[in-house]
């Protein structure tokens, strides 16, 4: 996720801007659009959807363990386990969402999603007034999510703020810095309140990033999540899963199967550049110390390297056997697809050797790693764009 303020292009900007892409060209065959449409249905399904159905599966399971602190702390139990297990809990939803920012066109921008639940810094001084002011806690405690999503703002709310409240945190530098282990039972009622509201609001955006794909095909647990009291749903109504399955058909945002391909592969650049200029680079080069991703739970590099398997499984496909961008890339030009394959592991590889990012992100090890990112960046933006639009 971009840090806070940054702009977010909505769905129907990127997908007109694909749209203009084609209007100029004649040149798209049958072939290609037959090729393209076979990928599409698994990446929908079994990249998108699914990976944002497991997110929300977590988010559930975070949620009931953040209940359970809270009522523990209010009966003055310890709840030390709990708290470790939220922790892995978190982690677990985390994971899932690294894994989709190949994909943050869509709802997840469209809506707001995206900073919305993913937003840093923290704003620290902000989060203290909160924490004392018995009107907007009480509020909190009775609103729960509603008010967390609704009236703070995203310096307030999503996965770090959760993560602060998890974790435990140390000054370095002037800065706080997760030690990587969760708190002990020491929440106070205020805190224990507020994570129940924050992890609530977490959970319902995670369901409605599912539901927006899916068209609404959600269980029981997650419909009543995203429903108020007066049966009244959060759900914004959509299918953008449809829009790329049924690409170049009335209704779709998509005029051809090489628009939506290009929207995925332009979705993975996006992010490739993120991770390499922003996410690992600002704090390598000291442009910004405080751009650190994951600072508590000290799983910043977890994050970057799922960020690379985002871009793996948009490229390639998230299980074995699934028809793919990939195909049609190997199809027109084996080389350029083995680059791109072997990009993508040279990143990971490269990321997986960074020894504590959070206490150490200006040694050598991250420069190599941006570097091997940014490769993995130019050869989509500069080689399989250009096939694509062939």
């Amino acid at each position: 996720m971009r840090k806070i303020f940054k702009f977010a292009l909505c769905a129907a900007c990127v997908a007109g801007l694909a749209a203009c892409n084609q209007n100029g060209n004649t040149g798209v065959t049958s072939d290609k659009e037959a090729a393209l449409e076979k990928a599409m249905a698994p990446y929908v399904n079994n990249t998108v959807i699914a990976t944002y159905s497991a997110m929300a599966d977590e988010g559930l399971v975070l949620l009931d363990k953040c209940e359970q602190i809270l009522k523990a702390q209010e009966a003055e139990e310890d709840y030390s386990t709990l708290m470790a297990e939220a922790g892995t809990a978190w982690r677990a939803m985390r994971k899932h969402w690294e894994q989709s920012e190949a994909f943050l066109y869509g709802p997840a921008a469209g809506h707001t999603i995206d900073p919305h639940i993913d937003s840093w810094p923290l704003d620290f001084n902000a989060m203290n007034a909160l924490l004392n002011n018995p009107d907007q806690m009480a509020q909190i405690e009775e609103e729960g999510g509603a008010y967390v999503g609704d009236k703070l703002g995203y310096a307030l709310k999503g996965f770090h703020a959760a993560e602060y409240l998890l974790f435990e945190s140390e000054i370095v530098d002037g800065r706080a810095i997760g030690t990587g282990k969760t708190h002990a039972a020491n929440l106070t009622h205020a805190e224990a309140v507020y994570l129940v509201g924050i992890v609530e609001d977490l959970a319902q955006q995670a369901i409605l990033l599912e539901d927006s794909w899916s068209g609404g095909k959600l269980s029981e647990a997650k419909e009543a999540l995203i429903t108020d009291e007066e049966g009244e749903s959060m759900s914004y109504g959509e299918n953008y899963g449809s829009y790329m399955i049924n690409a170049g058909k009335p209704g779709s945002i998509y005029v051809s199967y090489q628009a939506a391909a290009e929207e995925i592969i332009s979705g993975a650049v996006d992010i490739a550049g993120e991770v390499a200029d922003l996410k690992m680079g600002n704090p390598y080069t000291a442009a910004d110390p405080d751009y650190l991703e994951s600072p508590y739970s000290c799983t910043s590099t977890i994050d970057f390297a799922d960020n690379i398997r985002s871009i793996e499984h948009a490229y390639q496909g998230a299980q074995a056997g699934d028809a793919s961008i990939s195909d049609y890339v190997k199809s027109k030009n084996a080389e350029l697809d083995t680059k791109v394959r072997k990009a993508i592991a040279d990143a990971i590889e490269a990321i997986g050797l960074i020894e504590d990012f959070e206490h150490n992100a200006t040694d050598a090890k991250v420069g190599e790693a941006i570097e091997k990112v940014k490769a993995l960046e130019e050869v989509l933006d500069d080689e399989v764009l250009a096939l694509l639009a062939e």
